[in-house]
């Protein structure tokens, strides 16, 4: 089957920020190059980003409606790119509604990329764009030239956060996601004689009083409860089990991750428990410590754009893409610093989800459809070759009598 590939080149704007706004969008054949449709219309009284972001979904949608496999979007807009690509967060509430609309209109596509273009580059786009502008600054009112579909399936909800911040992510194309670089990955069982791979146990910290409450706990320094120190016990007992020869103890430096660092290494021969900031917990921002009743209740807009991407920061938060992509250093770090040995990762329920998720090659609908137990144990093996392994997931037997 050929797979259709569609450039969308957009752009948007505004006489006054806010002021008279519109948009304009392009779409070409990517191998010709030919123009396959234009979208543009202009929308009243906007400012700059709202108009460019309205310009991007309109080019989304008018990509799905052209049968388009894959799209590759070029815009002059830094904010909307680097937001899109999960490096900046949103931190205009008015955004996040729109960013969460073109991230759902992304898993229309089996892969969608984002560039930034100089404006001197976007010239027919930003065309489109003036003269909605001028049309906006004519009537007053919102007059589309063109009227591009504006529905979207609304993103479905979990019951609530998994415990001690597991929360749940919904489905959405990994378009340009930051994170481990797995399409050239070799996909055979062939055995690699001449490689021994690298083997990580990734061990979720034990239990604290926000994991029983069922609260977002992110970067809040919570300790242990005396449940989760029995946990970490058992565990140490079975990462020992696995791992008797563990080169290396890497760590999240907040204590509910050190303290069950450090029982595994009094039982593994003490190896150091090397403290690193990229194995930290998502930031939760607004909602650290707070049930996804709270949630729901206080920020229910931002909550739906964070459900519905992995792009999408909590207020004054993090988004999983930037949580992705520090993990994805943390293992290309240990891989060549400890290439055919076994390293022990402590971390959170973000931070081992996404690194399984990467693992497994796995889309964003993995995240909220694996469950980590406090003190769960997960076991993958990667080659210096790209190979990957998943020897298990949340292992969790060895908390059978705590």
């Amino acid at each position: 089957m050929t797979t259709r590939t569609v450039l969308i080149e957009a752009d948007g704007g505004s006489r006054g920020n806010p002021g008279p706004a519109g948009y304009g969008a392009v779409l070409r054949d990517a191998a010709t190059g030919a123009v396959l449709a234009e979208r543009s219309e202009a929308i009243g009284t906007a400012t700059n980003n709202v108009a460019e972001y309205r310009g991007l979904i309109a080019g989304l949608t008018a990509a799905a409606e052209l049968g388009a496999d894959e799209v590759e979007v070029r815009m002059d807009s830094k904010l909307v790119v680097e937001q899109m690509c999960g490096r900046w967060q949103i931190k205009h509430p008015g955004l996040r509604p729109l960013a969460a609309e073109a991230a759902q209109l992304t898993s229309r596509f089996t892969a969608v990329r984002f560039q930034w273009i100089p404006r001197n580059r976007n010239t027919h786009a930003d065309a489109l764009a003036n003269a909605a502008m001028d049309a906006a600054a004519v009537s007053g009112v919102t007059t589309p030239t063109v009227e591009p579909p504006r529905t979207v399936e609304p993103p479905r909800r979990l019951s609530g956060p998994q415990p001690a911040g597991g929360s749940a992510t919904e489905v959405t194309a990994r378009a340009d996601a930051p994170g481990a670089d797995l399409t050239n990955a070799p996909v055979s069982w062939e055995p690699r004689p001449s490689f021994t791979a690298t083997r990580l146990i990734l061990v979720r910290h034990g239990e604290t009083e926000y994991t029983e409450q069922g609260r977002y706990s992110g970067r809040g320094d919570i300790p242990l409860s005396s449940r989760g120190q029995a946990q970490i016990r058992a565990t140490a007992t079975r990462v020992a089990t696995l791992a008797p020869d563990t080169a290396a103890l890497v760590s999240s430096p907040l204590a509910r991750c050190v303290a069950t660092a450090e029982a595994i290494a009094a039982a593994v021969g003490d190896p150091p428990v090397r403290r690193d900031d990229d194995l930290i917990e998502c930031d939760f921002g607004a909602w650290e410590g707070r049930t996804f009743a709270e949630v729901r209740e206080g920020w229910a807009g931002e909550l739906d754009a964070w459900l519905s991407s992995t792009r999408v920061a909590p207020p004054d938060g993090e988004s999983f893409a930037e949580v992705a992509d520090r993990c994805a250093r943390v293992a290309r770090q240990l891989l060549d610093a400890y290439p055919g040995q076994t390293v022990v990762v402590v971390s959170h329920v973000s931070p081992i989800k996404l690194m399984l998720r990467d693992a497994l090659a796995a889309t964003d609908s993995f995240l909220h459809r694996l469950y980590l137990d406090a003190a769960g144990i997960s076991v993958l093996d990667r080659w210096p070759d790209g190979g990957v392994a998943v020897r298990s997931i949340n292992e969790t037997a060895h908390l059978a009598d705590v």
